[in-house]
Order: C-alpha cells, then structure tokens, then sequence
C-alpha cells in the first residue's frame, strides 16, 4: 500500500480488554483505518468501557463509538443478572461447560451492530478478538460461529447484494494463547495497563484477581515471564 493511498476502513469490536485492544493494534499494523465499537449493555463490568476509551485514545484510533443496549432485559448471565461471577476456578475446571458468564448471543449481537457500521463506512472488513483456545468455553468464540456469521453477512446487507461489499471477519486471535496474545500485543505497543478484563472489578476498576477472566489474564503475562501491571488484591495468581 503506497502512503499516497487512502487507507481501508475497518471496524474493530474493542471492549476494553486485553484481547480486543491487541486486535485493534493488529488491524493498525495492517494498514486498516480503525473504527472502533464498543458497548454499554447493561454488563456489571462497565469499566471496561473507560477501559476502551483509553485504548482507543492510546492507539490514536479513527473513530470510538459506544452503542447502547441494554441486555439486564434478558438476563441469563453473571455479567447481566443478579448472578455470582465464579471465583477461585483452576484451569479443569473452565475446562468443563459453559460458565454462567456466558452473555445470550453476545457476539452474535455485536457483529450485528459492527455489520450495519461496516456498510455505512463502506468497509468490508470486521475485526474480532475471539479465541479458541485460552478462553472460557463460550460457544460465540469457535471458528464455526465467525465462518457461518460471515456466511450469513455477506446475504444481509444492500451493499452486499449490490456487490459493493464482500464482508470478511477477522478473528486474528483465534489459534493464539493468552501468552502470544500478550507478546504479540507488547511488539505492536499496546499498553496493557490501560486495559480492564475483570469480570467483576472493584467500583474504581481494581480487579478481583479470582475471576476466570483475571486468572486467564495473569497466566498468560506470567508465561511471558512479565507481571501484569494492574492493581490485584493479594490472591494466588496461580491455582
């Protein structure tokens, strides 16, 4: 791509975490025109939307739009329901089942919102920082939902029946552990101490240290050999 070219726009679904964050680093060093989209849903976790904002400014993203729905109308889900985020769970355990952590068609909802965004920017490409590996089981992060969610995309839009558009999702995550995302992010500068993955942070954002989303988070920057700069209580990183 020559510097003298515009750049392609992109839409990048960026929650404040630690995954979205290193994509939209990934989609910059690709030449992409950032646009990224997060969401107020109701998730008791709202930091994560400062989280997102600080991100966004720290990468010097195009554009940061927060879209609001309100999914505590469903339920069904320890991130929008009067529900207990589980605490304390190893790795055997995330191993087995879908937690109550699972939020009812969450991706599916996103890449919805990200599609109309992408056809009114006049952008083909979607970027999404699912995995398949170091995650918690959630059916909405396989490479089967995100192939079929594409399938289904590129029949749902006037520019993709007018042939203006051919969606692609990229989910350049998806075959990374936790540790690669990490050092893959670290290479492209993204800073991670701005970021906010806890499932049920303290009011100032501090996080608890327990829930599967933070113990994931720590075993991937100590497999790096690295200590997560964010301010855990005093727990075990290791279980």
């Amino acid at each position: 791509m020559c510097s003298s070219d515009p750049k392609k726009e992109a839409v990048v679904l960026l929650s404040g975490g630690l995954d979205s964050a290193t994509v939209a680093a990934i989609a910059q060093s690709e030449g992409f025109e950032v646009n990224a989209l997060s969401f107020a849903y109701g998730q008791r976790h709202s930091f994560e939307l400062e989280a997102a904002r600080r991100v966004a400014a720290s990468l010097g993203l195009a554009q940061h739009r927060v879209a609001t729905i309100d999914l505590r109308v469903f339920g069904g889900s320890a991130l929008t329901d009067d529900i207990d985020v589980p605490k304390g769970r190893d790795s055997a355990e995330m191993e087995h089942g879908i937690p109550v952590t699972y939020v009812p068609a969450r991706n599916t909802i996103f890449l919805s919102f990200a599609l109309a965004w992408a056809e009114v920017l006049g952008a083909s490409d979607v970027f999404i920082g699912v995995n398949a590996l170091d995650y918690s089981g959630y059916p909405d992060c396989r490479p089967e939902f995100i192939h079929a969610f594409e399938s289904m995309a590129n029949l749902a839009t006037k520019a993709g029946v007018e042939g203006r558009q051919k969606l692609e999702i990229h989910a350049p995550l998806m075959q990374m552990t936790k540790a690669q995302i990490i050092k893959r992010g670290l290479e492209l500068g993204v800073d991670y101490s701005l970021t906010s993955s806890c499932y049920d942070p303290a009011p100032d954002g501090k996080p608890c240290g327990q829930c599967d989303s933070c113990f994931l988070r720590r075993k991937g920057f100590r497999e790096n050999g690295i200590d997560d700069s964010l301010p855990y209580p005093d727990v075990k990183a290791t279980r």
